[in-house]
């Protein structure tokens, strides 16, 4: 790269040839707020105390938001380039002109700037860079180690149980079937250690043939800790020799005439064969990689990625991360896997479809970061292109499917706007519900959807607080949701009335400081939706009014006769109540955000309800407060475990003294005690 050519914020390598040219000097007059040049002079100033090492910089709009971060080898000459008079494409000229200041954090190699520069990526969420979405963690199977009876259970989140993990699957459906599938054939537990230790005769699990129960001692310690050494061979990989050993002891217990024994490792066997046949397709010479595979059509992009590992298909998931049109898919690819393994360990090697100029620096990226050697390879022959060129035949196909969707949904939008009268088709639409039985476990609920569908990262609960609610006051409950969802919004969002300043562009039209609606994602509704008739509309109208938001529109969706679906009303403010025709797409389009709120307001309330039974019986005793409510059930498992548990059991649980032991115990034997 040098001064002449456009300065690409996704591209980070500096050229050494520009390493070592010399740094110019910038002198940028004052310009208007909101201008390239203004955006310039504010980069100039920084770039004079920026260090000259390797690093990360920032930077940031007149709100403190960030709009970019990137990583250099040399941080001030990096950043000198963005201030130099040179041509900039429509998306890079937004970035500079917003501009108003700088941050800079040195590190001790380009290496580890890469891992911080994707770290920050997935934290801050910056609209210039290319952002990964939908980054649940990936499920694992875990074979506990803290219990002499190990047990196997699906894991998420961090593993900071002591045990040996296998995966990523790509969703807990494989999981599940999976460990159903592992249950038929190691016989190993998957009960919680209360259950465990509370157990006196075999459970339904024994009886259906998926584990050997070593709770009653229908297996001994040895017989039960092989079981636990085939199911680790078996996922770490030597499946074959698993397999040998079980049909070894079939034909071994059919010689012996001991058919019953026979007959259960011929069904072990079968559940091993049925594991292996549900993963699909199998690599022959690769026991653990991860494949990448991105396409670009439509102006989206789809990253599909593979899991293989000990030899075996663990699953795919498709990606659409959030990029600019203007990025290719080399470029794409290299941001998406950084962020991508920077809560995940990396496998060995990670295949992906096309190249891209740091490939050599994301490989010593990861190696650093898992430890080990990590290859990334971008395969030309052989089992591993065919296996790239699958995962790309399934990233045509998902984005494919999701253009039909995008188009669809578009449609959508656009006759909403039509029927509600909204100014632009909506981008953000927020739907509220509540739910509680007779006022109890209360819970508020919103969930969002826009032109991509729902966007499940941003549903939020809403735990009543208000004491002086009259149970079941479904108006009071949906005042105080939206009083604390747009009292927080105003805090943290204000919207000016003010327009972004044009800029000239260098084609010689007009750029603005502010994003264009594809860069921009406000968290401000184009469209709220509530779950109720004329007195929520009217409840919603009021607190809304009351905190200066006049321009929301607002939609109540009251149920049909006996709630019939296909005859809700409608009702806006200055509007008459109206309903769609049945079976029109529109209905049921708004049907589907209502029943998605329903779901989540239901679902956080059972959560809440859930919780609350658990810790029956403990929120009255004396000096229980949460900490050791938590100590408690993380000890004994179950309110009933606690009450049946001793004096001196009690008191062996971390936290509770001798004092509050007594308490405890008294509190369930009252009658006993006096």
């Amino acid at each position: 790269m040098n001064g002449k050519k456009d300065i690409d914020p996704a591209s980070e390598d500096l050229r050494e040839d520009e390493d070592d040219a010399p740094l110019p000097e910038l002198e940028l007059e004052e310009a208007p707020a909101g201008t390239l040049a203004a955006g310039r002079a504010a980069i100039a100033r920084h770039a004079k105390l920026a260090p000259s090492a390797p690093g990360v910089y920032r930077m940031f709009d007149a709100k403190g938001d960030v709009l970019y971060v990137g990583k250099a080898k040399n941080i001030r000459k990096r950043v000198t380039n963005y201030a130099r008079p040179t041509a900039y494409d429509a998306r890079i000229a937004r970035m500079v002109a917003a501009t108003v200041s700088m941050e800079f954090v040195t590190t001790r190699t380009e290496t580890e700037a890469l891992l911080l520069e994707a770290n920050l990526i997935k934290r801050l969420r910056p609209r210039f860079n290319v952002l990964l979405r939908d980054d649940k963690s990936f499920p694992y199977i875990l074979i506990t180690s803290d219990h002499w009876a190990p047990k196997i259970l699906k894991h998420r989140g961090a593993r900071t149980r002591p045990g040996r993990y296998y995966g990523p699957f790509a969703n807990a459906g494989a999981v599940n079937r999976t460990i159903n599938a592992l249950q038929r054939a190691f016989l190993l537990r998957s009960c919680s250690d209360s259950f465990f230790e509370s157990r006196t005769r075999p459970c339904l699990l024994h009886q259906i043939k998926r584990c050997s129960a070593p709770c009653t001692r229908e297996i001994d310690f040895s017989g039960y800790t092989e079981l636990v050494r085939e199911a680790n061979e078996f996922l770490s990989g030597h499946s074959q020799s698993v397999q040998k050993e079980l049909a070894g002891a079939m034909d071994n217990a059919s010689e012996a005439l001991d058919f019953e024994h026979a007959a259960i490792f011929r069904d072990r066997l079968a559940a091993l064969s049925a594991i292996q046949s549900h993963q699909g397709i199998n690599p022959r010479t690769l026991e653990e990689a991860d494949v990448f595979a991105v396409h670009q059509d439509g102006g989206y992009t789809c990253i599909e990625v593979f899991f293989f590992r000990t030899g075996q298909n663990w699953g795919n998931r498709a990606y659409f991360p959030k990029a600019d049109r203007a990025f290719g898919p080399g470029e794409v690819l290299s941001a998406f896997i950084a962020q991508f393994y920077d809560d995940k360990p990396p496998p060995r090697l990670v295949l992906v479809s096309d190249e891209f100029e740091e490939r050599e620096l994301l490989a010593e990226a990861l190696t650093t970061k898992a430890g080990r050697k990590v290859e990334v390879s971008l395969p030309q022959r052989g089992e591993r292109k065919e296996l790239v060129m699958h995962a790309l035949a399934n990233a045509r196909e998902a984005l494919a499917r999701k253009l039909a969707d995008t188009s669809s949904q578009q449609r959508l939008l656009k006759e909403m706007t039509e029927t509600f009268a909204l100014p632009r088709p909506p981008r953000r639409i927020e739907v509220y519900d509540n739910s509680h039985i007779a006022g109890t476990n209360a819970v508020g609920a919103m969930i969002v959807a826009g032109p991509e569908g729902f966007r499940k990262n941003q549903y939020r609960k809403f735990n009543i607080r208000s004491a002086d609610l009259t149970p079941g006051d479904d108006y009071g409950m949906m005042r105080e949701v939206l009083q604390r969802r747009f009292k927080r919004l105003l805090t943290e969002s204000p919207r000016d009335g003010g327009m972004a300043v044009p800029l000239p562009s260098p084609q010689g039209g007009e750029v603005t400081a502010e994003s264009d609606e594809d860069d921009m994602e406000s968290p401000w509704p184009d469209l709220v939706l509530i779950d109720g008739g004329q007195g929520q509309l009217k409840a919603a109208t009021e607190t809304l009014v009351e905190m200066g938001i006049t321009d929301v529109p607002l939609v109540s969706i009251a149920k049909g006769m006996d709630r019939e679906a296909g005859r809700e009303t409608f009702f806006m403010a200055g509007k008459s109540p109206f309903k769609l025709p049945p079976r029109d797409p529109l209905l049921y389009f708004v049907e589907r955000l209502r029943d998605e709120a329903h779901r989540f307001a239901i679902g956080s309330h059972r959560a809440r309800r859930k919780k609350d039974i658990r810790e029956a019986g403990l929120q009255e005793i004396p000096g229980i407060g949460p900490t050791r409510k938590r100590a408690l059930l993380r000890h004994f498992g179950t309110v009933k475990a606690i009450e049946r548990a001793s004096l001196p059991d009690l008191a062996n649980v971390p936290g509770i003294n001798a004092e509050t032991a007594r308490k405890i115990y008294e509190f369930f034997h009252e009658s006993g005690a006096r």
